[in-house]
């Protein structure tokens, strides 16, 4: 027998120790291969093997099934003794489920456990390995530029200029990345972005530069993915009341989108409102809508990792911090959290953010709720969590549907202690 073939009976006869849940079968197996490998027709790993196999509408399917009564402890131990040695706990079959989707599907409520749990340790392990893989980079570029500050000699720019006889602005006042005034809406000058002041961005570049489409119920970027849509409207609502509890507070919102939560901060009255908004044409509907007319509204226009400093460098202090924005992913909302949250909220103030992470499947929505309050916790943040009952979303005209959760959890945190 040649090892290829030796290989593929070895694959299958795992998945069907899986599904059978023969734990001696299982152990002996995963001797000679791996917890990883997949069925070529159903895309089942073993673990979906296992799980699937409890399901009496997949039978048919499962080469093995069961057909007595679910022990759910054997199930349980497979599922481990899978996890033990490498199985993924996301990975996809042919209909588009995790082993995590199909054990919430079937009701197996200590097996999805076990695999949300497995996700949230593979899940922080990957952020430690990226973290150190940075640092290895980071150190790599330190050293290339040490070589070339050898050879380039000593070429410091100074904090002001003078430019036939006018001083100019000194690189302390102006957008780091630009190298222009940051303009606000207390900068009359201002009408339009400048040209190039996306280009020096190192991020999130594709859709600061698409075209918006804005309607009565969304907002598209260019490539009809929902920015955001409507039926948002009651979540935003109840995330202003709980961030701002009654009125002469001083409240950021980061990311204005279609102005949803902006409209339910200002029924509360804020003494301060602060709004910082990346897009060009968000930032020309907020003028169209007027808002950089509205008293107490300070607009700051460009991305928080420009601006923020900014702000906690002039002092600012703030009573409610919300955060929603597009085209950024978890490692930017994490460092807002450690960064911006800690340098700009006061000690009894509130901070919440849109969670929308992993909600496009169940088993992802838990385990990145868990991931999220962790890494809050080493931030210094406690985490409170009010559900939501997620109203029925047309998706008409939308590329893809990003929330396929029944229940919303909107998070409200302050610091510990």
């Amino acid at each position: 027998m040649d090892t290829d073939t030796e290989e593929k009976l070895l694959a299958q006869s795992l998945l069907i120790a899986s599904a059978k849940h023969d734990i001696n079968a299982v152990r002996n197996l995963l001797k000679s291969t791996s917890a990883k490998v997949q069925d070529a027709e159903t895309g089942y790993t073993p673990l979906h093997a296992a799980i699937a196999s409890c399901d009496p509408k997949a039978n048919d399917r499962i080469a093995g099934a069961l057909d007595k009564p679910i022990e759910e402890n054997k199930v349980v131990e497979i599922v481990r003794i899978l996890l033990e040695n490498g199985a993924i706990w996301n990975d996809l079959d042919q209909n588009n489920e995790t082993p995590g989707c199909i054990a919430f599907r079937v009701g197996l409520k200590n097996v999805y456990e076990l695999i949300v749990a497995a996700g949230v340790r593979a899940e922080l392990l990957l952020d430690k390995l990226q973290g150190l893989q940075a640092t290895d980079d980071d150190e790599d570029d330190d050293e290339d530029m040490d070589e070339a500050e050898d050879v380039e000699g000593d070429q410091t720019v100074p904090a002001s200029t003078t430019v036939n006889g006018d001083e100019k602005t000194t690189q302390k006042e102006v957008d780091a990345h630009s190298g222009a005034p940051l303009p606000t809406n207390d900068d009359e000058k201002f009408n339009e972005p400048p040209e190039d002041y996306i280009d020096h961005w190192d991020s999130n570049n594709d859709f600061l530069r698409s075209s918006l489409v804005f309607t009565d119920t969304q907002l598209l970027d260019s490539s009809s993915n929902a920015v955001m849509m409507d039926w948002e409207t009651e979540i935003m609502a109840r995330h202003a009341t709980t961030l701002i509890p009654k009125s002469g507070l001083r409240a950021m919102n980061v990311g204005h989108g279609m102005g949803i939560v902006d409209t339910e901060i200002q029924k509360h009255n804020p003494a301060e409102h602060h709004i910082i908004e990346a897009h060009p044409a968000v930032i020309k509907s907020m003028r169209e809508k007027g808002w950089f007319d509205k008293p107490g509204v300070h607009i700051h226009q460009g991305r928080w990792q420009d601006i923020v400093p900014k702000l906690i460098e002039q002092g600012v202090v703030l009573d409610a911090v919300y955060y929603d924005t597009f085209a950024e992913d978890y490692s930017a909302l994490r460092d807002f959290f450690n960064e911006a949250v800690i340098g700009l909220m006061d000690s009894k103030g509130l901070f919440g953010f849109y969670h929308g992470l992993g909600a496009d499947r169940q088993v992802c929505y838990d385990v990145y709720t868990k991931v999220v309050e962790l890494d809050l916790m080493d931030a210094g943040l406690e985490t409170e969590w009010e559900e939501i009952p997620v109203p029925t979303i047309v998706w008409e005209g939308v590329r893809r549907s990003y929330w396929n959760v029944d229940i919303y959890r909107l998070p409200v945190c302050k610091f510990v202690g």
